[in-house]
């Protein structure tokens, strides 16, 4: 269990940490923690209450791309670690020409990545009141 999970966050999770340190640093440089830190707030909340919900527009972005990124690396994860599972029942479609096989599964896909990105849409509105429609 530990290899397939590996090879799945390692690059995955390096991306979005990567990602998160950035807009971190971008968002520390603003003035509105330059004056929560001279009225006297405790670093952790400067950090989580005011700087990191600021910070989670790209990193939601980036969270919504690894997802897609998540069910086709998952093909070869499956294959190569020989996991049941979507992946798995996608390669052997195609290996063995199953058409309604493979068409389902691709739906299932798409509908999969399709549902995530409403999620991700709903999460701006949550994170940034400033995005909500009125």
């Amino acid at each position: 269990m530990i290899l397939p999970a590996l090879s799945l966050a390692l690059a995955l999770g390096s991306i979005l940490l990567r990602m998160t340190r950035a807009s971190m640093l971008e968002v520390i440089k603003e003035d509105y923690i330059r004056t929560a830190r001279s009225k006297g707030l405790s670093e952790k909340t400067i950090y989580f209450k005011h700087a990191l919900r600021n910070a989670l527009m790209p990193i939601i972005t980036i969270i919504g791309l690894q997802f897609g990124a998540l069910l086709t690396g998952t093909v070869i994860t499956e294959t190569i670690f020989d996991w049941p599972g979507v992946g798995t029942l996608l390669f052997s479609g195609i290996q063995q020409r199953n058409y309604p096989q493979v068409q389902a599964c691709v739906i299932f896909i798409s509908v999969t990545y399709v549902l995530v990105n409403l999620l991700v849409d709903l999460a701006y509105a949550w994170a940034n009141p400033k995005v909500r429609y009125e």
